[in-house]
């Protein structure tokens, strides 16, 4: 992302955030603002969905668009109950759709659908196929470069020499290939990369087993790194590692800052994550939901185009992540909000919070 499309992302995100009630519902709008937003998104098992993006994107919309409804469902990790799930949504009356997408190839026939209904479906944090509307996610090939980065850092000037093993996302999603392919950026020839595996339904069990085979293959001490795609899978990597009764951990990356994760690169035993502000994702895709519902153009929100393997110049916003490593909590998620000491720190963390210089 150019740096000039950096500084139109954050004038963008802060206006967004900023919006007040009356210019966006006007004294014309607000007699009409009365759609039904649909939010879907793809399954429980990662805590960000039910517990940051769902609340966030139900309040942004109430803030721009006060007299409408948002109608939720969540897909389970089941693309045929999605399916149904947005044909009902569109049946009832759905003006416009947000959608994560449980399997994006999957769901090419509803946004079809969608599309026959005259309903506008903006993609949520994966890249739907299809003719979706827009586009609001980050830019994951540059958190693949985060993670690479921060592994090679971790590994030190032996990394050349050492096993890395590379725990990738669920093939299902587009944005596990994009972490991949900015990881390899990186990464490739620079160390050896001996063992990689995709992560169904990026669960933290199948983590567990493909780390267990990963050192059943090479031995549990003769492993250097491991980068893993998200917070869930380094967990499952890190309870293999533990289980092996490996005493040394080697650096294991992770995405999305959930709060055990934070805990654990406090502990030591995760090395990094990255922090994405689902803040900023969902205020974007609210406006740009709330654009569509009233007729408008995802242009007049977007700050560029994405391409899927389906459609074109997709009208898109695409946020920038931070690395966070014990060094940097304080400056990124304590000061942006997200956690505050006293839940990172709870009492037997203090002595490493201490440690690590998070006290107040």
């Amino acid at each position: 992302m150019s740096r000039r499309t950096r500084r139109t992302v954050a004038a963008l995100v802060a206006g967004i955030m900023t919006i007040s009630l009356a210019a966006c519902a006007g004294d014309g709008e607000a007699k009409t603002d009365n759609f039904t937003v649909g939010l879907m998104l793809p399954s429980r098992a990662l805590p960000r969905w039910e517990h940051s993006d769902k609340p966030l994107i139900e309040r942004h919309l109430r803030k721009l668009c006060p007299h409408c409804t948002m109608e939720y469902a969540n897909a389970e990790n089941d693309a045929a109950r999605q399916r149904q799930q947005m044909t009902s949504m569109i049946t009832n009356g759905a003006k416009v759709l947000i959608l994560d997408a449980a399997d994006t190839r999957a769901l090419r026939s509803s946004t079809r659908e969608a599309r026959r209904e005259g309903v506008p479906v903006v993609a949520y944090d994966r890249l739907a196929e299809g003719p979706i509307s827009g586009y609001v996610s980050f830019d994951g090939v540059q958190v693949g470069r985060l993670q690479g980065e921060a592994l090679l850092k971790a590994m030190g000037a032996g990394a050349g020499g050492e096993n890395v093993v590379m725990m990738n996302g669920d093939p299902t999603s587009p944005n596990a290939a994009a972490y991949r392919k900015g990881a390899l950026s990186v990464i490739a020839g620079k160390t050896r990369i001996a063992k990689s595996y995709d992560t169904l339904d990026w669960d933290s069990a199948n983590a567990h087993a493909n780390m267990s085979a990963a050192m059943a293959a090479l031995g549990p001490d003769r492993i250097g790194g491991v980068l893993a795609a998200n917070d869930a899978i380094a967990a499952g990597v890190i309870s293999a590692l533990k289980s092996a009764r490996v005493t040394k951990l080697p650096p294991v990356t992770g995405q999305d800052a959930e709060l055990e994760a934070v805990q654990r690169i406090i502990k030591g035993e995760q090395y990094m994550t990255v922090y994405k502000p689902f803040e900023k994702e969902a205020a974007a895709a609210a406006a740009m939901a709330v654009a569509l519902g009233r007729g408008g153009d995802a242009r007049d929100v977007a700050t560029t185009t994405t391409d899927s393997p389906t459609t074109e110049n997709i009208p898109s916003v695409l946020l920038t992540p931070t690395a966070v490593t014990v060094d940097t909590i304080e400056r990124t998620l304590v000061e942006d909000g997200v956690y505050t000491i006293a839940q990172l720190c709870p009492r037997l963390l203090r002595s490493a919070c201490e440690e690590a210089g998070l006290t107040r």
